[in-house]
């Protein structure tokens, strides 16, 4: 014999499961707003890339802007500071790496590093040193025209920023 369940929904059915939705759309409510303000605020997004237009900077020039707080020179090699610069035997140096690794192709006068000493963040002196690079006064460390570190307590060569060129003229940062 064959039983058929007949239970029709009760009112306590019904206010479990309203009482269940309201509870979850008020939890997620509540916690919207502390989940939002882990989002950047306008600001931080506005120091998240910079444009600068690179036209006017002169052949054996370093221009210093500014990206998330940080000094980034902008330099313009001459062709004497680039042919310096790849002729180095990237053996020697202690953190090894080519000049034509530092810059963008079509683009090689153009260098552009982060401005803080890789060894406790200093900001070097732009066509100083022994190398006419950078020299930072605080410790010692000298980079070459490349921003390789090439003497001193610096483990690292000046960092290269993500960055591109959106024209000719203009370079996006960030």
């Amino acid at each position: 014999m064959a039983t058929l369940d007949t239970a029709e929904p009760t009112r306590r059915d019904f206010l479990y499961l309203a009482t269940g939705a309201v509870a979850t759309v008020g939890v997620a409510a509540l916690a919207w707003p502390f989940i939002d303000q882990m989002n950047p605020d306008a600001s931080a997004l506005a120091l998240a890339s910079t444009e600068v237009d690179v036209s006017s900077v002169q052949p054996g020039q370093i221009v210093t802007v500014k990206w998330r707080g940080k000094p980034v020179f902008i330099r313009n090699r001459t062709a004497k500071e680039m042919e310096e610069a790849r002729n180095v035997d990237i053996k020697t140096l202690p953190d090894p790496q080519t000049d034509q690794e530092r810059v963008k192709k079509g683009h090689d006068s153009l260098l552009i590093v982060v401005g803080t000493c890789t060894h406790l963040g200093c900001v070097p002196l732009g066509h100083a040193g022994e190398y006419d690079g950078w020299f930072c006064p605080c410790h010692g460390s000298v980079y070459d025209t490349s921003g390789r570190i090439r003497k001193g307590p610096a483990p690292l060569n000046l960092i290269v920023p993500p960055y591109e060129f959106i024209s000719e003229k203009v370079v996006k940062i960030g």
